[in-house]
């Protein structure tokens, strides 16, 4: 075959061809034309890849048609339905057959269609029985013809037969040699024209008349033959009818919802439309619907004509109120889910009754969905009214359901077991919304009573709750109204011997104190690290002692503490409150009975003692029983938890930066030993509270244990105060040894001691000071920890627990920490506890070579919160802004180095409050030095500069008195 030339002039047609397998394609040929314009015999089909040769001749919208019609190719047919190479002959003869042709046709004429429908000014011909693409040439239809299809009924059968109208005239196509060439949507070829036809007529609907008057169907099978065709026919063509009926109807429509119930599953919402007697489901794409009507002999057809943009506009409402559909498949509706624990079987039921009324006025009927109960649909609301007696709020509530009106009381067992059906006095049943078991499951959980509500004082929280709540309408009396607004604290007068000012936050905690005294609740201080609940604590007891005296009574309070707090409470009780007098019920040598208590304010001792004296110490009735470092009881099945339960007192208090350690959890106790009944049972609380809470991570459940224990903790941040704090707060903290350290330093003390004590006899004094100094750094390294000296010492170290703790108490609240020792050895236990416990650190001594790479790590990364530095290293060049606590483990002589360390944070770019904790241990050398820096600080500041020049300026008296 010759190729068409490119240069000389050329013609594109696109051919209409029956293919012997895929029937009627279309197909783009280029056409080489004679020196006389006409078409020659050299032609050639054209594909997108050769097409660009022939760009002179082919405009824009041929290149889309060109690649369009590249689809239906046969090669790209048989690439796209068998993936092996295969040649077409192979392909038809052994693969292809009738149901791979009902599938490949349709998607064959999607493109048809699509392709002419753009075709309008094309040159289209049909191909000739021997190939030749530029047979007979073809027009497109004008305009769309009509169908219009006929019945005719007689005695013994009806005709059926369609008439096509083109251009107002009707055409004959019957016995003409027309070819259906497209059956959805059809396209006819009659004689030279394509005719494509409205209302998406199917070709085989026309196929059986191309050579054929009428089809008969014999009067006895036409009853299946109207429902089945006839029927379905007049909803979507022009039907002409002789022997029987069709009315063309329009009536004004209701829009019906009926629920349909699945237990256990997804509710679901039916939507239809009633036109007059007719219903008919939402979605079915209908215009038209038609009933048919069997009369005796005769049939109607009510052609019913349906609003269909009406209807939509319907759904469209419901969607706007938070119906979804159900899926893609299904016209059925759901409720939008709010959160996972939605129940979704009986949403669809509360939806209806919270759009209850604006459903109502939209024109929605409500149906009762299948089975025997009847539901009743209407608005829900609770109210309520709240009274308070002496301990006890009284609680008055009436639930109305639609119109009947129920006592509260009646639902408190549904509401509790969560079941949602409640059955009315008509035998209705009425659907308890969901935010109820929610909003006031809480409320019942820990009511009391059988006839009416009760309601603990201490659950203030929960009216509050209520209160805010907008299911409710709520009225509360005045004196309740007060106690629920407690954020208005009244101001209560310092006590008259209180020896220092309490800053403005702290004045606010000690007013929440009264507060809670007045109302007879407990509470729990949760006050940051560092912020004064010691101090604020004291203010209290001291004013409880004057309010006592003013009244000359006697009041004796309980503090429970870890060990190594209590030098802590004794120091800052000396500084603010020297008139408190302090018992230290501790040691073996401690009072065996109760009667000596009432000599004094306040009473001292430890968790370790409360267990071992549980029975002395529940024998006597304090005022109030505070503890501090609450979170030592927050195993309810520890011996401590069950010994503080058992005292007895007017008030208790709690302290603690970290209430809750590891689990919400923790909670349960330390509430229920200030306000026993709280949180409920300890069952209760990991149910409704802990799992939901840490397993699901239950906002609602976390908003309603935050409303509950709300008016009982008080925590304030450092941040929160941050105006009210110096730049710099520098805490002391005095730790007691332990009873192997202490042995061990008792050993080494004497030794030296005897030793210095031998060389003052005898004159020598002057000659051993070198010695003194070691003897001094020895000690000081048993006081830290004895491990220093001995690695084979197995026992532990006082200060190193209390350090621990405390920094654990500062890690939990997000801050970070410069560790500062001047012995490497020390941080050398540090390093290894840390590594133990997944403790993420920096550290610096002496021997680091890349400080810059260490000191941004620090102010850089979020998870590394500790910075262990050896004094020498870190005295100078370091900017850690990063830090807000600054920990030293060891005094210095010097306090200028100390000073120098403390700096390290304080510097320009510091935007936080610094605090400073000093570790003291108690008895030691490291008292005693502290004590003689405060005597020599004039001298230090100004002279003292290493460690022997201190030793220098020590008198035979004064390292008597260190040793002493």
């Amino acid at each position: 075959m010759l190729r068409v030339d490119s240069s000389k002039p050329c013609q594109l047609i696109y051919s209409l061809a029956r293919h012997e397998y895929l029937s009627w394609l279309l197909e783009p040929h280029i056409v080489q034309l004679n020196p006389n314009g006409e078409f020659s015999l050299t032609h050639q089909r054209l594909f997108s890849n050769t097409a660009q040769e022939f760009s002179s001749c082919i405009s824009e919208s041929d290149v889309k048609l060109i690649k369009l019609l590249e689809d239906i190719e046969q090669g790209n047919i048989i690439k796209k339905y068998y993936k092996k190479p295969l040649r077409p002959y192979e392909f038809f003869s052994r693969i292809f057959n009738e149901q791979l042709y009902e599938t490949i046709r349709p998607k064959i004429e999607k493109r048809l269609t699509e392709a002419l429908s753009q075709m309008r000014d094309k040159q289209i011909y049909l191909m000739s029985k021997e190939g030749y693409p530029a047979g007979r040439k073809l027009h497109i239809a004008d305009e769309a013809a009509s169908v219009l299809f006929h019945f005719k009924r007689n005695e013994t059968e009806v005709r059926y037969y369609p008439t096509i109208k083109y251009q107002g005239m009707k055409i004959e196509f019957m016995f003409k040699g027309a070819e259906i060439v497209c059956n959805q949507p059809a396209w006819m070829m009659l004689e030279d024209t394509l005719y494509y036809f409205d209302r998406e007529v199917e070709g085989k609907k026309l196929q059986p008349f191309l050579n054929k008057r009428y089809i008969g169907v014999p009067r006895s099978a036409e009853q299946s033959y109207f429902e089945k065709f006839v029927a379905p026919l007049i909803e979507k063509h022009h039907v002409h009818a002789e022997g029987f009926t069709i009315n063309t109807e329009k009536h004004e429509a209701t829009p019906v919802v009926k629920p349909i119930y699945v237990e256990g599953g997804i509710s679901q919402l039916q939507l239809y439309f009633r036109y007059a007697g007719y219903v008919f489901p939402y979605g079915d794409g209908r215009q038209i619907s038609v009933k048919m009507e069997r009369n005796g002999d005769d049939y109607i057809f009510h052609r019913i004509k349906r609003s269909v943009t009406w209807e939509k506009n319907k759904l469209q409402q419901l969607e706007a109120m938070g119906l979804m559909p159900s899926s893609s498949l299904f016209q059925n509706l759901e409720v939008k889910p709010e959160h996972e624990d939605t129940d979704r079987a009986f949403s669809v039921f509360e939806w209806l009754n919270t759009h209850h009324d604006e459903l109502q006025t939209a024109g929605f009927v409500i149906e009762q969905p299948e089975g025997q109960k009847r539901y009743l649909f209407g608005n829900t609301k609770i109210d309520l009214q709240v009274k308070e007696n002496n301990d006890w709020f009284d609680i008055y509530a009436i639930v109305h359901f639609g119109p009947y009106k129920i006592p509260f009381m009646e639902l408190r067992n549904h509401i509790l077991n969560h079941k949602k059906e409640f059955v009315l006095p008509s035998g209705e049943v009425a659907v308890i919304p969901d935010e109820w078991f929610a909003q006031y499951g809480n409320l019942l959980n820990f009511t009391e009573g059988n006839k009416e509500l009760k309601l603990r004082k201490h659950h203030i929280g929960l009216i509050n709750d209520l209160a805010e709540g907008e299911l409710a309408s709520i009225t509360i009396n005045r004196k309740l109204q007060k106690l629920s607004n407690f954020e208005e604290l009244e101001e209560v007068a310092p006590p008259v011997n209180f020896a220092g000012s309490l800053r403005p936050y702290q004045q606010a905690g000690y007013n929440w104190f009264h507060f809670l005294k007045t109302y007879h609740f407990g509470g729990c201080l949760a006050d940051d690290m560092g912020l004064g609940k010691t101090i604020q604590t004291l203010a209290l007891l001291q004013k409880n002692k004057e309010d006592a005296e003013a009244i000359d009574a006697k009041t004796t309070s309980l503090l429970i503490m870890p060990t190594s707090l209590i030098y802590n409470w004794i120091n800052e009780a000396h500084k603010f409150t020297p008139q408190l007098r302090i018992m230290v019920h501790t040691g073996a040598f401690r009072y065996k009975s109760p009667d000596v208590f009432a000599n004094y304010d306040v009473v001292i001792t430890t968790y370790g003692i409360s267990r071992i004296d549980a029975e002395l110490l529940k024998a006597f009735f304090f005022d109030y029983v505070i503890l501090d470092e609450s979170q030592n009881i927050k195993n309810p099945s520890s011996k401590s938890y069950q010994a503080v339960r058992q005292l007895k007192s007017r008030f208790k208090l709690i302290l603690s930066g970290t209430p809750v350690e590891n689990s919400v959890n923790d909670l349960w106790t330390q509430m229920s030993f200030i306000n026993p009944g709280l949180l409920g049972n300890q069952q209760f609380f990991l149910n409704e509270f802990v799992t939901p809470i840490e397993k699901k991570k239950d906002e609602d459940k976390a908003r309603k244990l935050q409303a509950l224990i709300k008016p009982f903790v008080l925590r304030r941040t450092k941040e929160q105060v941050a105006t009210e704090l110096p730049p710099k707060i520098e805490n002391l903290f005095y730790c007691q040894m332990s009873d192997e350290q202490s042995a061990v330093y008792e050993k080494v003390k004497s030794e030296y001691r005897n030793e210095l004590l031998q060389s003052l006899e005898d004159g020598t004094f002057a000659q051993t000071q070198m010695q003194v100094l070691q003897g001094l750094i020895k000690l000081r390294q048993i006081a830290n920890h004895p491990s220093m000296i001995d690695e084979a010492y197995e026992g532990d170290s006082g200060k190193f627990e209390n350090v621990v703790h405390t920094l654990a108490n500062v890690l939990d609240g997000g801050h970070k920490v410069l560790i500062f020792s001047q012995f490497v050895k020390q941080l050398a236990i540090y390093r290894h506890y840390f590594e133990q416990q997944g403790i993420a650190y920096t550290y610096l001594d002496g021997s680091t070579q890349n400080r810059g790479e260490v000191v941004k790590r620090f102010q850089q990364d979020a998870k590394t919160r500790v910075f262990l530095i050896s004094i020498k290293a870190g005295g100078v060049g370091l900017n850690l802004t990063e830090a807000d606590y600054v920990f030293i483990l060891d005094p210095w002589w010097n306090p200028a180095v100390e000073q120098q360390a403390i700096d390290r944070t304080h510097r320009i770019g510091q935007t936080k409050n610094v605090f400073i904790y000093k570790f003291i241990t108690k008895d030691t050398v490291e008292e005693k030095i502290l004590a003689l820096q405060q005597r020599k600080l004039s001298v230090a500041r100004s002279l003292i500069t290493t460690e022997e020049s201190f030793i220098k300026s020590l008198s035979a008296e004064d390292i008597r008195e260190i040793l002493g």
